[in-house]
């Protein structure tokens, strides 16, 4: 297999430069694919690199909604997903017309909608936030109540920390939402001096009795500062491959066995070659829906920034 996959790397190098692209991984890809990558991040993060780079091809490693969002942010280039299938169950929560009827309903709450959506439903909103923003979108906004879609467990993460009125919706990761507080409690029990770091897509009773509750661009930080040799990671196992790369004198545990994201693991190196080869899987944006997504995202950046 690491045979099979330096030959693909190679055949991979060759493709960049035929049609001028770079590969884009997230953190929970394969580690394969993440060595094989340009750069490894967060979907926000990827998609700004999509439009910072000047290649004119983008091969996203990651689910529908990531490509969508860096084809919004950067129109002219040919953003590729290398697996059709690689959806986000979470995303697909929340519709256009649910969320019209929702705003109907709270018509004096602003509506905050999460990166891990489509970029229809972000077209329909009021700002755009991240895992690691979401607290500072919230209260940059006038409004006191806010309708916040579609996680329901960044939702509350986010209420507690803020004054205003959060409507959660009642969406979630089918990854993030297995972990337990069990499994917090036996991983203290077994490793007491080792701290507990989870993603504020875990249910409340996970994020409660965590050391750090962190996006994923929160815990490559988290990991190169801590001073612990051990840390207990509570995301998708992809994480782990960055985090020990990045970090190959400490040791990294993954908090529950399920967490394993199906839909990001449809992504191998073998389809990143074949799709680049092919140039097919091309994700765009209708015109009207993309400049009214994009100019969601735009608020919230203008808020990180």
């Amino acid at each position: 297999m690491e045979e099979e996959n330096l030959q693909l790397m190679k055949r991979l190098e060759k493709l960049k430069k035929t049609h001028d692209a770079v590969i884009l991984a997230h953190n929970y890809q394969w580690g394969e694919v993440q060595d094989a990558a340009d750069f490894v991040g967060d979907s926000l993060d990827l998609s700004q690199i999509a439009v910072e780079v000047e290649a004119k091809t983008i091969v996203f490693c990651g689910v529908h909604f990531m490509a969508e969002s860096a084809s919004l942010l950067a129109p002219e280039k040919a953003v590729i997903l290398p697996e059709m299938l690689a959806d986000c169950p979470l995303a697909n929560m929340i519709t256009v017309e649910q969320l019209r009827e929702a705003r109907k309903e709270y018509a004096d709450a602003s509506v905050v909608t999460y990166i891990n959506s489509s970029a229809a439903v972000k077209a329909e909103s009021d700002i755009c936030c991240t895992s690691s923003n979401a607290l500072a979108v919230v209260n940059s906004l006038e409004q006191d109540r806010v309708l916040f879609v579609p996680d329901a467990n960044l939702a509350y993460h986010v209420s507690r920390q803020t004054d205003k009125e959060i409507i959660p919706w009642k969406g979630y990761c089918i990854t993030h939402y297995r972990v337990t507080s069990a499994e917090v409690n036996w991983a203290r029990k077994m490793y007491p001096d080792s701290p507990i770091i989870v993603h504020p897509e875990c249910p409340p009773e996970v994020t409660a009795e965590a050391d750090g509750v962190l996006s994923t661009g929160g815990m490559v930080k988290y990991a190169s500062e801590a001073k612990a040799k051990r840390i207990i990671v509570g995301t998708e196992m992809g994480m782990l491959h960055r985090l020990q790369k990045e970090n190959p004198q400490k040791e990294f545990l993954l908090l529950s066995n399920g967490l394993v994201c199906p839909n990001m693991k449809y992504t191998t190196l073998a389809k990143v070659v074949d799709a680049l080869e092919k140039k097919e899987n091309i994700i765009t944006v209708p015109e009207d829906i993309r400049y009214k997504a994009a100019k969601a995202v735009q608020l919230m950046l203008d808020v990180s920034n």
